[in-house]
């Protein structure tokens, strides 16, 4: 056998090596990544469970509690079709097709909505399919007799790819709203928890009297606190719950506040001051942010007032002038 058949041999036994070692590797994170979504699948289930048997001994007394706690009930009628989707969604999640379907973008936009659990993504799921089926088949029932050939065709894919991708669009619109939330609604959380912790509360006190009290003023970061409070609850540690409320929205100034209180409960101590001087900042970012807007709005309107307020300063000003001409002229030709 000679040298280079050698070299071939070895170079051949060494990529099947580094292909097993690749091999292992690639199963060693499938496993941990399935893992991880198990353990956020149930503790989202627990979370769940949690929230309805809160809200049954809230609007029941303790024996009906029990009662309907014990008893599973089926909803019926749109809820029980949609639950019904739900399921048929969760089963297809961690297939290969529910992940390209719902890939990662779209698991981050229903974080940015509020949507944590494993039951809204398979509604999506399920929802995203149902219109790429559903949208066509209408198309194509209303273009019956008035389109055919190769623009039908057209017409039934274009519908297949718009009903796929309705509910993302709707899903970003909603998440892009809450992005514009959480910027102005953050210097009003850092206010609120600088004086809730002044007058004594804890940080649990002071985030549950945020959550429960001031819904009205933070629509949006009183929904994920209380997402993190209810992860908290069933087992999470308080950075855990806080981490993806850092990691959902592109928002630095919101993953600064989350470290300071992740700080707050490890270590404890006073943060009136830190709150202070990071509301100052955030305030100032915002009376900048607002000078930006303002400078943008008055070059936007010189071209309205253009368009709009000089042909009719035109005509008022130089309107009269104009007719005084004209009628000059006539004059002097009779």
């Amino acid at each position: 056998m000679q040298a280079h058949q050698l070299v071939a041999i070895a170079l051949a036994l060494a990529s099947v090596g580094v292909l097993l070692l690749a091999g292992l590797v690639l199963a060693r994170v499938a496993a941990v990544r399935r893992s991880e979504r198990t353990l956020r699948h149930a503790l989202d289930e627990r979370a769940l469970q949690s929230a309805a048997l809160a809200a049954a001994s809230r609007s029941a007394d303790g024996a009906q509690a029990n009662a309907k706690a014990t008893r599973p009930v089926q909803p019926k009628g749109f809820k029980g079709l949609l639950e019904r989707f739900a399921h048929a969604g969760v089963r297809w999640l961690d297939t290969p097709f529910g992940r390209q379907v719902v890939a990662e973008e779209e698991r981050r936009l229903l974080e940015q909505c509020g949507f944590v659990d494993t039951r809204t993504r398979g509604l999506f799921l399920a929802l995203r399919m149902l219109g790429a089926v559903l949208l066509p088949v209408v198309a194509g029932m209303l273009a019956t007799g008035h389109v055919s050939g190769p623009r039908y065709v057209t017409l039934v894919v274009g519908a297949a790819i718009v009903g796929f991708m309705l509910p993302k669009f709707i899903l970003a619109r909603r998440a892009r709203r809450r992005r514009n939330g959480v910027v102005n609604e953050l210097p009003l959380l850092v206010d609120l928890l600088r004086l809730l912790q002044g007058v004594g509360l804890s940080l649990d006190q002071a985030l549950q009297v945020v959550v429960s009290d001031f819904r009205g003023m933070l629509p949006v970061l009183s929904s994920e606190l209380e997402i993190a409070q209810r992860q908290f609850v069933t087992g999470r540690t308080r950075e855990q719950s806080f981490n993806r409320l850092a990691q959902s929205y592109d928002n630095e100034d919101l993953r600064a506040v989350v470290r300071l209180l992740v700080q707050v409960d490890r270590h404890g101590g006073a943060v009136q001051e830190p709150l202070k001087q990071f509301g100052d900042r955030l305030r100032e970012m915002r009376r900048a942010m607002l000078r930006e807007r303002i400078g943008r709005l008055t070059v936007k309107m010189t071209g309205v007032m253009i368009v709009t307020l000089l042909p009719a300063l035109m005509i008022v000003t130089a309107g009269p002038g104009v007719l005084a001409v004209k009628n000059s002229l006539h004059v002097s030709q009779h």
